[in-house]
């Protein structure tokens, strides 16, 4: 849980937008919480997902592993027991995973 707060106050020190908190261990076993996050250009999601990683390398001495790039839309790092989402609006609400685990119990949503 330290972990994933510690992503959410990365996300919420850069402007991540709509930060979402989900704690999904007693309905999946592959990670523990998801952490969803938009950002407002193809820059910021980079931004975000690269400060996420360095902070999370240089504080508990994990290497993320990502998956995408900004102007995609949509960045995925996985840094084991915490999934970080960072999406554009857009495929945000195409994708609609906040819909998709609804099951997970909502730990933290800053609009």
């Amino acid at each position: 849980m330290e972990l994933a707060r510690n992503i959410v106050d990365i996300l919420e020190s850069k402007k991540g937008e709509d930060i979402l908190l989900l704690d999904l261990r007693e309905i999946i076993t592959f990670t523990d919480y998801f952490i969803l996050c938009s950002g407002t250009s193809d820059r910021m999601l980079q931004a975000l997902a690269d400060a996420a990683v360095e902070s999370v390398r240089n504080q508990y001495h994990l290497k993320g592993r990502l998956e995408g790039e900004g102007m995609d839309g949509w960045i995925l790092v996985d840094f084991g027991d915490v999934i970080l989402h960072i999406f554009s609006p857009e495929k945000r609400h195409y994708y609609k995973l906040e819909e998709l685990w609804s099951n997970g119990k909502v730990l933290l949503h800053l609009q």
